[in-house]
């Protein structure tokens, strides 16, 4: 069936826009006469040449989804059917990715599917925690607060990743910039000045005889140097993408200084904020950890969650095997074990993740206020010291020409 876009007004007199799919144009006004939306404009949809072209379709982003389940979560508690809100939902939304997704789910619902099943058959945007959740919310009547809590967890965990990132990539561009600068040095810099000393002749000072045969090595060699790292780079994703590879990995990660210890944090704050989740919206505590485990993002973590899902199921408590694991602070346990003893393990769960939330913070601050003067040392002493010892043999040449 064609596509036809449209512009229109709602009761409100506030101006909406969307996308419709139908036979004619008569079906598109009476389906937004039922919208209650007056139409000021609807045209058939340009056809897209790369419809077909799967990498070059757009992806659906975590805000996307986010924004998704709060809308969603607005219309059911208003009352509205649940065909008629992802109807909506579906003609509003911009990325063409998704809304080809929330069709199929439409599609799927009106053919006696659940809204859970429906979504599972696109884990590329609703993950199995969101699945798993929205099938929780359909079984207890509450898919409206389900979905609400799904949205306020979800914006939570991406401000969480969004600190780690940006702490990583200020540190990241700067040596990144430092390699490319001191490559143009060596490789274009500093062999017209090794030309004007080989003219001006003479013995060159140690640190300049060391700078310029870097260079000739680089200059000589680039090819082969670049190719080196190409292969680096290949080994170790091959390496990491190994079950036993990556289990090292992540394992150095979480030891490694300054990093470690951050890391941590992040895994605590998204294990007990996923958790807390979960059981407040009536997953099974078992379900509820195989989840955490496989979206953990760390081998070691995952690894730790599963003993304590293996615990529980013989008969012992959560806290007992998680104090076992090492991976989590001893605070985190005994928050844990009263939560359990007092039968709020859920409360007790959120309020550990506000904690370690306000941690991470506090470790995102630290970790930048330490890495600024390391970076002003690093390049401080790799430019600094190739434009140093460059001049040296300029300073020994107006040396001898004063005396």
């Amino acid at each position: 069936m064609p596509v036809y876009v449209w512009k229109g007004e709602d009761r409100t007199g506030a101006t909406q826009k969307g996308e419709i799919e139908a036979p004619h144009e008569h079906a598109v006004r009476a389906q937004l006469r039922r919208m209650q939306v007056r139409p000021t404009k609807i045209k058939p949809k340009a056809k897209d040449l790369f419809e077909k072209v799967s990498f070059m379709q757009p992806k659906v982003k975590t805000p996307d989804v986010v924004v998704f389940a709060r809308q969603f979560a607005t219309m059911i508690n208003a009352g509205l059917p649940l065909i008629q809100s992802l109807d909506i939902l579906q003609s509003q939304q911009e990325n063409k990715t998704f809304q080809k997704v929330l069709k199929e789910i439409k599609e799927n619902v009106e053919e006696g599917s659940t809204l859970a099943d429906a979504m599972g058959k696109h884990p590329k945007v609703f993950d199995e925690l969101f699945v798993n959740m929205v099938a929780a919310g359909e079984v207890g009547g509450i898919l409206d607060t389900i979905l609400n809590r799904l949205s306020a967890y979800m914006e939570k965990a991406l401000k969480l990743k969004r600190q780690v990132k940006g702490a990583m990539t200020y540190p990241a561009i700067v040596v990144v910039i430092a390699f490319l600068v001191i490559a143009v040095i060596l490789i274009f810099v500093i062999p017209v000045f090794e030309q004007m000393f080989a003219d001006f002749g003479g013995t060159l000072p140690v640190p300049t005889q060391i700078v310029v045969g870097i260079s000739r090595f680089v200059k000589g060699n680039v090819l082969y140097i670049i190719i080196g790292l190409g292969i680096l780079v290949y080994a170790f994703k091959r390496f990491y993408s190994t079950e036993k590879g990556r289990a090292l990995v992540d394992d150095i990660v979480l030891k490694f200084p300054v990093i470690g210890p951050l890391m941590r944090k992040v895994a605590v704050a998204k294990f007990t904020r996923t958790m807390s989740t979960m059981i407040s919206s009536g997953v099974p505590i078992l379900e509820s950890l195989d989840i955490v485990a496989k979206t953990s993002g760390n081998k070691t973590v995952e690894g730790a969650i599963y003993d304590v899902r293996s615990g529980i199921t013989q008969g012992r408590t959560m806290a007992e095997p998680l104090g076992e694991s090492g991976v989590f602070p001893s605070m985190v346990v005994q928050m844990v074990a009263v939560g359990e003893q007092t039968g709020a393990l859920d409360a007790m769960l959120g309020k550990i993740a506000d904690f370690y939330d306000d941690e991470v913070d506090a470790a995102v601050e630290s970790l930048t206020s330490m890495i600024e003067p390391f970076m002003m040392v690093f390049l401080g002493t790799t430019i600094g010291g190739l434009v140093v010892a460059m001049y040296l043999p300029i300073f020994k040449m107006a040396g001898v020409v004063a005396g």
